[in-house]
């Protein structure tokens, strides 16, 4: 029996998910098992990683239970995850503390705020390439030293959820070099653990694990493990990486030039380049195959969107009818402009940024409101990535768009013309999976790079190109916007001021 499949498997916050691709980059069976996220109180957030495991078992026997010959024609196995869950395993790998916190875990608010009170960025952002914030897993190592100090003194090896699962796979543990550039731990000069932030950190370098490419060859499916999950043993496991980076993958993003706009609740805007893009104002992700991806998030994206739907009409219409009437007003909805900093910022000095409408007269409507939402998201991102092709020295090529906020063609029209920049938009929303295939291929030689893998199994349903008369519309509020944004800070602690 041929082996033409690979097995990609990707451990999310909701659910861990295990998909069959082929050898063309088509997904031919996916499948899933949900957990549950912990909240022992407000901000927290944390999983077990033995959930984890339980979630990969059940979804790759509900795949294997389809075919009885489907095991056979696994030729590599790629996993990412989840970013920034950090979990601690002794020197057996035996877990430390039951539980990891996750990447949307805020305890360690308090410790960033320290950290940032004591340095400036001369003193981090060379050595880490990053700004800090409460997801990285430095500043999670910090509180687990402080309130566990049980399970960081016992632990001998610091990993990543997906890394977890690799160790449940195959015995093996190492981190990839995807997840090391977001821990704020990484020297980016050379890919290495930085002395200098563990120090800064007051962290021991020593629990730190080897980093390794994502497409290196980890180890294979072990005994133990093959009897868990129905796979044969032997099956080569790859390092793989971060859900966000292998995504990007997955979706032709990677090479210079390239740029992602993944638009859910939030918006991700990742600007692929040689070198980080080092700036206070942008955070830097390694790429899978080598480079940098510097990005910035904008927390209401599409979540502006849902709270106008709730405010104005208490959800009695739908999306649909929402950006039927936002396609009724022009474009720049008569000089009106919306700040969408629903919920602040997470990077930055102006965390505690609020949104604002600007411009309403008697002429507004409706439709013109809904239209300014829509293009408030678009003018906020356009400013995050004029910054970013400064600071990367080159003029973007293409925005490759994904998540729920490529579905909506009013919105892409909006935003290619803003950014008057083309939007792609993959054909396969799963771009993770991709992304695993992509690499899986990269590593048992089927292609010499993990770009060359991407290009050959992405195909995109067409292309949005900028509006002529929009995009002269958006360049002349453009400034205005920054200028609003710019001016509004000044009025954020005084609004602070006024709780009781």
């Amino acid at each position: 029996m041929p082996q033409d499949l690979y097995l990609a498997i990707d451990i999310g916050t909701g659910s861990a998910r295990a998909a069959l691709v082929d050898f063309s980059g088509r997904i031919r069976a996916i499948a899933a098992r949900e957990y549950d996220q912990i909240v022992p109180q407000y901000g927290w957030s944390e999983q077990r990683p033995v959930d984890w495991w339980a979630g990969v078992v059940d979804s790759v026997r509900q795949l294997l239970a389809r075919d009885s010959g489907l095991a056979a024609r696994i030729t590599a196995i790629c996993a990412c995850g989840q970013m920034h869950g950090t979990v601690l395993l002794d020197k057996n790998g035996r877990l430390t503390r039951e539980t990891a916190p996750l990447w949307n875990d805020k305890r360690t608010a308090g410790l960033v705020k320290a950290f940032e009170a004591a340095h400036g960025p001369a003193d981090y952002l060379r050595q880490s390439a990053n700004p800090p914030t409460p997801a990285w897993p430095g500043f999670k190592l910090q509180w687990l030293r402080d309130a566990d100090p049980a399970a960081y003194d016992a632990a001998g090896a610091v990993v990543m959820p997906k890394d977890y699962v690799n160790f449940r796979l195959t015995g093996e543990i190492a981190m990839d070099r995807t997840e090391a550039a977001c821990s704020f731990l990484m020297d980016p000069a050379d890919g290495t653990w930085s002395q200098h932030m563990c120090d800064l950190l007051g962290l021991d370098i020593g629990k730190l694990v080897t980093i390794r490419k994502p497409t290196d060859i980890l180890g294979s499916v072990s005994r133990q493990a093959a009897a868990e999950t129905g796979l044969p043993a032997g099956i080569p496991v790859l390092v793989g990486g971060g859900d966000f980076p292998v995504a990007l993958l997955g979706s032709g993003v990677s090479r210079a030039g390239l740029c992602s706009d993944v638009t859910g609740t939030s918006a991700i805007i990742t600007v692929v380049a040689e070198a980080p893009l080092l700036d206070p104002e942008i955070s830097n992700i390694g790429t899978v195959e080598g480079g940098w991806g510097g990005f910035v998030l904008l927390e209401s994206g599409g979540d502006s969107m849902r709270w106008a739907r709730r405010a104005f009409h208490e959800k009695a219409l739908s999306y649909e009818e929402i950006v039927a009437k936002a396609a009724v007003a022009p474009a720049g909805a008569e000089r009106l402009f919306f700040l969408p900093y629903l919920t602040g910022e997470r990077f930055g000095a102006h965390r505690n940024s609020r949104a604002q409408f600007f411009g309403i007269t008697a002429e507004h409507g409706l439709a013109h409101l809904h239209r300014a939402v829509m293009e408030g998201v678009a003018f906020a991102v356009t400013r995050q990535l004029r910054i970013m092709e400064q600071a990367a020295g080159r003029r973007l090529e293409r925005v490759i768009a994904s998540g729920g906020g490529a579905k909506t063609p009013l919105w892409l029209k909006i935003k290619a013309s803003a950014y008057n920049i083309p939007i792609l938009v993959p054909e396969e929303a799963e771009c993770g999976v991709i992304g695993c295939a992509a690499i899986a291929a990269t590593a048992t030689g089927r292609f010499a790079k993990a770009e060359e893998a991407a290009a050959a199994f992405v195909q995109y349903a067409g292309e949005i190109l900028p509006d002529p008369k929009w995009a002269e519309t958006y360049q002349r509020m453009q400034p205005v916007f920054n200028r609003l944004y710019q001016h509004a800070q000044a009025l954020y602690d005084d609004l602070d001021g006024l709780k009781d």
